[in-house]
């Protein structure tokens, strides 16, 4: 069973981070033009929300966004292109796309969802904003936006709950009852 080992970020913190990152998106794209954000299902699909949102008070321009369903790409799960849960009502080919996702571990996750975006078209660049960025990655998959660094352990689990979805903002620790902390 699964601990709350630390609460590494709380609601203020991840709206700071939200923040921050909206800004570092405008900043390294030298505005938005050709600019969308697609979010990996589900919590990054929050987030990913939440960026766009806080963009567009920023900015005062909407950018599109949409959300990415990688399960048909993942190399360890398998569903029929059918139950694609994705939702993404505009054109990526050409556009400067960010990857939102909550969590970036062995990059994995990414990798399925470059693969998902290229099948919707060819992106003229893809760059990655994630909440927390843990380390231990296993391909070679870096982020251009990252709300916090924090390195973990191989044995820690790291968990972002999102109000849309858990009822709270915050970033915690997870670990293995009876493994060691």
């Amino acid at each position: 069973m699964l601990r709350e080992k630390a609460e590494i970020m709380d609601a203020n913190a991840m709206s700071r981070a939200i923040t921050r990152v909206s800004f570092e998106i405008i900043e390294k794209n030298k505005g938005l033009q050709d600019v969308c954000i697609i979010g990996i299902l589900s919590r990054g699909a929050s987030l990913a929300g939440r960026i766009a949102k806080r963009i567009s008070e920023l900015e005062g321009m909407r950018v599109p966004v949409g959300y990415l369903d990688i399960t048909p790409y993942r190399d360890d799960l398998r569903r029929s292109p059918e139950e694609d849960r994705s939702q993404i009502a505009f054109d990526v080919t050409g556009k400067r796309v960010v990857l939102v996702d909550d969590v970036i571990y062995t990059g994995r996750s990414v990798r399925a969802a470059i693969d998902g975006l290229m099948d919707r078209g060819r992106p003229q660049k893809i760059q990655l904003a994630v909440m927390v960025d843990r380390g231990h990655r296993e391909l070679p998959i870096r982020p251009d936006f990252v709300g916090k660094n924090l390195p973990t352990s191989a044995e820690e689990k790291v968990k972002v709950y999102v109000q849309e979805r858990d009822g709270a903002d915050r970033v915690v620790i997870l670990y293995e009852e009876g493994a060691p902390c």
